[in-house]
């Protein structure tokens, strides 16, 4: 909802309160249930772990009943990034990115920062083979990603949860189990059918792995929850074992508790080997989850900084770095 529109739904939400209305809010935004709520309640796995007057409490203290621990305990991860490059990509462009050069190491997490418009999410589409490439090159592993061929791309080892998953990564109508098996059908083929027991066990083991909270592997994706949602597309992945694995706004409309658990599976993958491209539009995240994070404006990246020396300022001079240089520069045109 745009901005006017959250303002207009609040201020109906208040005068029907004042009418003596009795409302219940549910939502996962924190700025939300602060500006409505005089009590919030806390739910976790189905049952009710507390109840907190809102002007009394704070978010720290709202993440800590939703996840079951602190918040600063959420980013917790050793370092795992190992000196073998997996993803190259050397002066690649396409219609919306130019001339961007960048490097992953197996077991490294390397976040990819800026401001809506930036390029993040094209660059990300290029490299799993859904944009043409004009120019420079892509490798994993020494091999060259071919451009405009997602299929050749996945059998290289490349895999994307994109930005939008019920548009871009989910069957909605379809169940956990085939959403899963997706991208490994071959492998539970014999002949010319898929063997459906085999595609039950694997759709179990990567449901149970990842805990998605599903009544069963033949449920509708559509009905899960947002973060049900995308740990079933991350499931999707694992089943592939990608060695390079690029996850687009990993986070986005999910509650506080899926980002731990998907903060955890991020870590584990490092931990396996895998190389993670993380693209994020939350600082926060970018810090606490990147070994790196790379920089990108108007389709071209501004900077890179390393783990010790990303900060929130830092991150968004780098964003901005053009729009700043065009202000301060006497006589310009913006």
């Amino acid at each position: 909802m745009a901005e006017h529109e959250v303002d207009a739904l609040f201020a109906l939400i208040r005068r029907l309160r004042d009418q003596g209305i009795a409302i219940v809010y549910v939502s996962h935004r924190m700025q939300e249930i602060f500006q409505l709520a005089d009590r919030i309640a806390v739910l976790r796995d189905g049952s009710l772990v507390g109840v907190q007057p809102a002007d009394t409490t704070n978010e720290a203290e709202l993440v800590r009943l939703m996840v079951g621990r602190d918040l600063s305990t959420m980013f917790v991860r050793q370092r795992v990034a190992t000196d073998r490059l997996v993803l190259d990509v050397k002066n690649l462009t396409t219609d919306d990115v130019h001339d961007i050069s960048l490097q992953v190491h197996a077991g490294e997490v390397v976040g990819l920062a800026g401001l809506i418009g930036a390029g993040r999410s094209e660059l990300a589409l290029a490299l799993a083979g859904d944009q043409p490439v004009h120019s420079g090159s892509a490798t994993l592993d020494g091999t060259p990603l071919p451009s405009g061929r997602p299929g050749a791309v996945i059998r290289a080892g490349l895999g994307l949860a994109p930005e939008e998953r019920k548009a871009q990564a989910l069957f909605l109508q379809q169940s956990v189990r085939a959403n899963i098996s997706l991208v490994v059908l071959n492998r539970l083929r014999r002949s010319r059918f898929v063997r459906r027991t085999a595609e039950r066990e694997l759709a179990q083991h990567y449901t149970d792995r990842l805990r998605v909270r599903t009544p069963s592997i033949d449920h509708e994706v559509r009905k899960l929850s947002g973060g049900n949602q995308q740990k079933v597309v991350l499931a999707r992945w694992l089943a592939r074992k990608p060695k390079v694995l690029i996850l687009d706004e990993p986070t986005r409309g999910i509650d506080v508790g899926a980002k731990a658990e998907i903060y955890q599976i991020i870590a584990d993958l490092a931990a396996e080997g895998v190389a993670l491209l993380v693209i994020s539009s939350e600082l926060t995240e970018l810090l606490g989850l990147a070994d790196r994070v790379v920089v990108m404006q108007q389709g071209r990246i501004t900077g890179e900084l390393n783990h010790d020396e990303a900060t929130e300022e830092s991150i968004l001079a780098l964003a901005m770095a053009d729009d700043i240089i065009s202000t301060r520069t006497p006589g310009a045109t913006t």
